[in-house]
């Protein structure tokens, strides 16, 4: 029986799905099964999966449900101690599960351990960015505010999936932090203070679609304050604030035309939240959105390639 299960949901995913395996398959750590969830594709990736000659990776198929039904399947076919999740197109460093599983081991009352990100382009090259979050214990109270943990970081012990449950099929986004909210208010969290995942930025991310965000952000909100007592509820407005903020940032970096978008969205934030205003992530947006109305979308793009050029170089 494999320690870890590895649950990798994939729709029409070929494009990078085969580098993401090979990320997986290079670890440092062997004990683990692969469940690949053909969610319904349509592209090669049953034919592909043929040439695949590593018994640990395994192929189910289902119709097309979404990704948390896909993520669920996986969960509910694996055979692992502790399970790991991984978005088709991200990439892990060969060490993400050894260091994973031994901070794991021994500490028994951790229930989650996730790790910092890498940001890298749609060819794997990476763009000096770091994606950083030192939060940890019983982090609860924060995590109910805003989610620092992206899933493809996550390693979570099956104990926790069967106490709290799995993921909420009828949550359009942001399903992964809810079910993290969930898991918070019984065990402790660790973070792995290395990027051990390469994050793609590409046009086809999921969450670059502010749309979907925009949807689903009252529902899974409410849903997460349906159940906590009166004396945090004051929270809500900050994740209201939060959850603006975030989707300011995603209409900017979809082309967002005269900005328009993005300043509504700032608004709703700080309408919700004041306090934000403050914040170097309302800071940086407020610059972002100056310099694209000044320099215009074109010119704006290619400051952020000077930019991510000027922090490769630095990181080297």
């Amino acid at each position: 029986m494999p320690k870890v299960s590895i649950i990798i949901p994939a729709y029409n995913a070929m494009t990078y799905l085969p580098t993401t395996l090979a990320s997986v398959l290079q670890q440092t750590f062997t004990d683990f099964e692969v469940l690949i969830i053909d969610d319904g594709s349509t592209d090669h990736l049953h034919q592909w999966i043929t040439e695949i000659l590593d018994s640990r990776v395994k192929l189910i198929r289902q119709n097309n449900q979404g990704i948390s039904a896909a993520r669920n399947t996986g969960i509910n076919n694996s055979k692992g101690k502790y399970i790991a999740f991984l978005d088709a197109d991200d990439l892990w460093e060969t060490t993400k599960l050894e260091e994973q599983i031994y901070l794991l081991d021994n500490n028994p009352t951790i229930g989650l351990v996730y790790t910092w990100i890498k940001l890298v382009d749609h060819h794997g090259k990476s763009s000096g960015r770091i994606i950083k979050s030192h939060i940890q214990g019983n982090m609860w109270q924060q995590i109910v505010e805003y989610n620092p943990i992206q899933t493809s970081t996550v390693i979570v012990r099956r104990d926790c999936l069967d106490n709290v449950g799995i993921f909420d099929q009828n949550l359009s986004s942001a399903e992964d932090w809810e079910l993290w909210v969930r898991i918070s208010f019984h065990y402790p969290f660790a973070v792995i203070k290395k990027p051990l995942v390469n994050y793609r930025l590409h046009q086809n991310n999921i969450t670059k679609n502010w749309q979907i965000t925009e949807q689903g952000l009252s529902l899974v909100i409410e849903k997460v304050f349906a159940s906590l007592p009166s004396d945090i509820q004051n929270l809500k407005n900050r994740c209201y604030g939060r959850g603006n903020l975030y989707i300011a940032w995603k209409t900017l970096q979809t082309g967002d035309k005269n900005c328009q978008l993005s300043l509504d969205f700032r608004h709703k934030a700080i309408k919700h939240y004041p306090q934000l205003r403050y914040s170097p992530q309302f800071i940086r947006l407020s610059l972002a959105i100056m310099i694209r109305q000044l320099l215009g979308t074109d010119s704006y793009s290619k400051l952020l390639t000077l930019i991510y050029t000027l922090r490769r170089h630095l990181a080297q």
